[in-house]
């Protein structure tokens, strides 16, 4: 999986902001049970089911309508968990501190995932500490990441 392209986001986006929440992300490719298009809404008060399902029966309709995704797909629509997913560099930033897992499109400093401790975050950039070695990634080139969860 991976962020979704910016003429789907352009459709999503408006429609969870529509309805009342925060717009986390979304991931769209290959998952457990085939082509998937993953959003993750918020809000201050936590995500229930029948958010989810309310979220769900919008973004179905707009994207039918404005048909940005060609192939069959499942839509799947929750909160961003305990392992919280960041798209964003106010979510990176957020995080500071906080244990993360990175995977780069592109190789920087001849790797591409990262797990380490986020360090910091500034001009697009988060700094991610790997056994006492930090490393730049740019957040632009992030295909993926999140929060490592603790239990």
């Amino acid at each position: 999986m991976q962020r979704v392209a910016p003429k789907i986001q352009a459709v999503v986006e408006p429609v969870v902001v529509g309805l009342g929440y925060e717009y986390v992300g979304a991931e769209f490719g290959q998952a457990e049970n085939g082509t998937t298009l993953r959003v993750f809404i918020d809000t201050s008060k936590g995500i229930e089911v029948d958010d989810c399902a309310s979220v769900s029966r919008q973004l179905s309709a707009a994207l039918d309508v404005d048909d940005v995704i060609s192939t069959a797909y499942l839509l799947e629509v929750s909160s961003p968990g305990v392992d919280r997913p960041l798209f964003t560099e106010a979510q990176f930033a957020a995080q500071v501190g906080e244990e993360v897992r990175a995977r780069t499109v592109t190789a920087h400093d001849g790797r591409r995932n990262y797990k380490g401790k986020l360090v910091s975050v500034a001009d697009g950039e988060a700094t991610i500490e790997i056994d006492g070695v930090d490393f730049s990634v740019p957040i632009d080139d992030v295909e993926q990441a999140n929060l490592i969860a603790k239990f």
